[in-house]
């Protein structure tokens, strides 16, 4: 009785399962299609980046120093803002030992006239202020051994004189600066403009003659002291004079004019170091 009971509701449950819940109809083949992937394929196919060959870091790398973040301070700068940035003067001191020791063998041999060709696309400030840094070294050395010389060889009391390192820094340093860009002005005035870091550069390199000058200054003997002021005064001079004079002759006929005031105080300078620092007084 009791298995008969249990088939019987067994057979009216499966009759209201079956009716509650409808059959799915098999779809049959259902074609699945992928986009095409944005992903980059490793290694890169094409080379990429500065360096031929190498591939770029991930989209995470940082890459601050390679390429400044917009709206940053260094790519906002611009106009008169850059000149007092450093990146504003890296240019200008991106050479090396050789190219130094090649124009100051130039600026020895001041007749061939050819310094401002070879400096025209890379000129630097990196010569004209250790030339004028050594210059301010040697003048004061030189100048305040000389007279500690002369002072004990006339038995007489010597004492230091700081005035003379602060004496050759403000003439060397304000000739090199003060002197090119007066001339700048000067050229474009007369519609023949020049470059004014061409020009600093120039007129650092045109002071290294006197360098040899102030050593051989050691020699107590006047003479002598006024000849090494003037050869070096005259190559100086005439170094400076012959760069320009081939840019200067497009200014008309006052070209000449222009060139000779150069000269005159190219030599003017050796002078008046002459008298300050190839002088010793006891």
């Amino acid at each position: 009785m009791m298995s008969g009971g249990v088939g019987k509701y067994t057979h009216i449950d499966n009759q209201k399962v079956s009716g509650s819940v409808p059959s799915v109809p098999d779809p049959g083949h259902v074609a699945v299609q992928f986009t095409d992937s944005n992903l980059q394929t490793f290694p890169p196919s094409e080379s990429q980046g500065k360096i031929s060959g190498g591939t770029r870091p991930p989209r995470d790398a940082d890459d601050t120093f390679s390429k400044p973040v917009s709206g940053s301070e260094e790519s906002q700068q611009g106009g008169w803002f850059r000149t007092f940035t450093v990146a504003a003067y890296k240019p200008y001191f991106d050479v090396d030992t050789t190219d130094v020791l090649e124009r100051i063998k130039y600026s020895l041999f001041p007749f061939r006239g050819t310094f401002t060709e070879k400096t025209l696309s890379n000129p630097d400030l990196y010569g004209p202020f250790w030339i004028c840094t050594t210059l301010i070294f040697v003048a004061a050395s030189i100048g305040t051994f000389v007279t500690y010389i002369a002072h004990k060889l006339q038995k007489k009391e010597w004492n230091y004189d700081i005035n003379l390192v602060t004496w050759s820094a403000g003439v060397f340093y304000g000739y090199v600066l003060l002197v090119p860009l007066v001339l700048y002005v000067i050229l474009k005035y007369f519609s023949a403009p020049s470059g004014l870091v061409q020009l600093f550069c120039l007129y650092g390199y045109s002071l290294f003659v006197f360098i040899p000058a102030l050593c051989l200054s050691v020699i107590p003997v006047e003479i002598f002291r006024w000849v090494i002021a003037g050869v070096a005064g005259f190559m100086s001079a005439t170094f400076v004079a012959l760069n320009l004079r081939a840019h200067i002759m497009s200014a008309g006929e006052r070209w000449f004019f222009i060139v000779a005031g150069i000269f005159l105080l190219q030599l003017a300078l050796s002078v008046v170091l002459k008298l300050y620092l190839f002088t010793v007084t006891v």
